[in-house]
């Protein structure tokens, strides 16, 4: 879907396709008619956004046969969908029944994680609709803490910064602009908007910048006003929002809270929680059931990196961040400029929800109900649907 923010500029919404379990070209094409084309038709609207989620061999496929690259545009403009932006974080494998860690590799210190962004943005670039203004591809922030050593920043920055000038000779071959969003996520080495600013400092911004989760934001106990203007005042634009909320639990040390938490410690995904405490930097551990081993104190309110449907609140003592996404929201859009111009509905825990639905209907349904309350959150912010 796109919208026209009050300053004129185009803001297109999508919801990421990472909740699908598709990694190879006839899954891509499959997931357009069972879930992409239904949820467009569900919203009522005659153009769906779509942040692809390509797995490795996928996006390897694509770019050896234009054959499959050609039938790929064709079936999204007969399906009235349309792709401005990629999400490159997982390289393949995310639905595997344990994935945890390895979603981080191969990491910014492989020259493959090179090799897939940059066939990433060729595939996006081939994709985008002739009157969008440029792409952009989400990727993970460097690396995952451990084993990193001393040389981790240093490797992962030369790549990043052959990363800007593939981007450039793309733009340059095709006359379309794509650029890189490393999003921070806690655990990983750049896991806050502070440490983005740190470590990205001096990379071509024209090129890269942010992908800013408002989970992961959420999870770290930052406030969105703040944490944009720290990226502004550093040059790092944001250059596509992942709208999602993370859960939280207000008082952890109540047994009935800890119960409901336990209902959502799964072994596909990694959960990395964190306690607020009165010190200013949160407690942490890397998964929920350590904290709910007793590795975190539990006297203040936890927030766990587990996407919850941003249209949902789970059932009581449990919440969500949603404040944390409205905030990050107003501050994006609801000023005289928008901040951003690609804003992605990321809620890829669907299948490992407490209580999920099973079959493709239930899914369609709740990724249109994630859309549609984006929608108009973003409406009541003044932007119009085009």
């Amino acid at each position: 879907m796109r919208f026209t923010h009050p300053d004129g500029s185009v803001v297109h919404l999508s919801y990421c396709t990472n909740v699908h379990a598709a990694e190879d070209f006839d899954g891509v094409l499959s997931q357009l008619t069972r879930y992409a084309e239904p949820v467009r038709e569900r919203l009522g609207t005659d153009r769906l956004g779509l942040g692809l989620w390509l797995a490795r061999p996928v996006v390897t496929r694509l770019l050896a046969d234009p054959r499959a690259l050609g039938t790929l545009r064709r079936e999204l403009g007969l399906r009235g969908l349309e792709v401005v932006s990629l999400n490159a974080f997982p390289y393949a494998g995310f639905h595997a029944p344990s994935v945890k860690k390895d979603v981080y590799r191969p990491d910014w210190t492989d020259p493959r994680r090179l090799a897939y962004t940059l066939d990433c943005a060729r595939v996006l670039a081939a994709l985008l609709p002739g009157d969008a203004l440029r792409g952009s591809i989400s990727t993970l922030p460097m690396a995952w803490r451990e084993p990193a050593s001393a040389q981790t920043p240093h490797i992962a920055r030369r790549y990043l910064e052959s990363l800007a000038v593939g981007l450039g000779d793309l733009a340059r071959r095709t006359g379309r602009t794509v650029r890189v969003g490393l999003e921070p996520e806690p655990g990983c080495l750049i896991e806050s908007t502070l440490q983005a600013t740190e470590s990205l400092a001096g990379l071509d911004r024209e090129r890269i910048g942010i992908c800013l989760d408002t989970c992961h934001l959420a999870v770290g106990f930052e406030q969105p006003t703040e944490a944009l203007r720290r990226l502004s005042g550093a040059g790092l634009d944001v250059v596509k929002t992942q709208a999602s909320c993370a859960l939280e639990a207000a008082d952890p040390s109540d047994p009935a809270t800890r119960a409901a938490l336990g209902r959502f410690a799964e072994q596909r995904f990694l959960h990395q929680t964190r306690e607020r405490g009165a010190g200013g930097r949160p407690a942490a551990v890397d998964d929920l059931p350590q904290a709910l081993a007793g590795e975190l104190p539990g006297r203040d309110p936890w927030r766990v990196h587990f996407h919850i449907p941003v249209h949902q609140q789970p059932q009581p003592p449990l919440g969500t961040t949603r404040p944390v996404l409205l905030d990050a929201l107003r501050a994006l859009l609801g000023g005289p400029t928008a901040v951003t111009d690609h804003v992605e509905v990321e809620t890829y825990t669907w299948s490992v929800l407490p209580g999920a639905r099973e079959g493709d209907s239930g899914l369609v349904e709740g990724l249109a109900a994630e859309l549609d309350w984006t929608r108009r959150e973003m409406t009541a912010l003044g932007l119009r649907p085009i």
